[in-house]
């Protein structure tokens, strides 16, 4: 129920918005590494500014490739374990409930989500790996749909099973 805007990737200021969200929808063809070339859209100077003043930045599929490309996020997006596009509806165990996705979610919800993507495999450094857990960095796993984490849940071989993370700070 709140008012937005569509804002063009070639706009050079936010100013005047609470929040910014970066959906997907194959930024750029995806020819180099999803959200690689959209990052230097000048859109993403403001971006950059919003989520340095802690204002709410979320990415959604590309838009969370482009967020990492951006260095505002930890990790990096890997071709799928089975080198293949997957879509298909899988379940989300949402581990904070203190972002601005998850504030309104209950304790032991299991979400149950589309995804559609080839390059959905998360991946980070180990050391990167123990400050997201340590950190409560990781915002979404994926799950079965009794809310277990197990191998055949994970469609991508996301390292921790990990469908979503914050930064340290949590707006983005």
């Amino acid at each position: 129920g709140e008012p937005t805007d569509l804002v063009w990737h070639k706009d050079t200021a936010l100013e005047g918005y609470d929040a910014a969200i970066l959906p997907g929808g194959f930024a750029q063809g995806d020819y180099l590494r999803p959200g690689a070339v959209a990052r230097f859209s000048p859109i993403m100077t403001a971006v950059q500014k919003m989520a340095n003043a802690g204002k709410p930045v979320i990415g959604i599929c590309n838009g969370f490739q482009m967020l990492q490309e951006a260095g505002l996020l930890p990790g990096a997006m890997l071709r799928n374990q089975t080198l293949t596009y997957i879509c298909r509806y899988l379940y989300l165990s949402p581990e904070q409930r203190d972002s601005p996705l998850t504030v309104g979610l209950t304790e032991g919800e299991i979400l149950r989500i589309p995804i559609g993507h080839a390059d959905g495999n998360y991946y980070a450094d180990d050391e990167t790996l123990e400050a997201l857990e340590r950190n409560d960095q990781v915002v979404f796993r994926y799950v079965n749909a009794q809310g277990a984490r197990d191998d055949t849940a994970n469609p991508n071989g996301a390292a921790n099973a990990i469908a979503g993370v914050r930064n340290e700070r949590g707006n983005v």
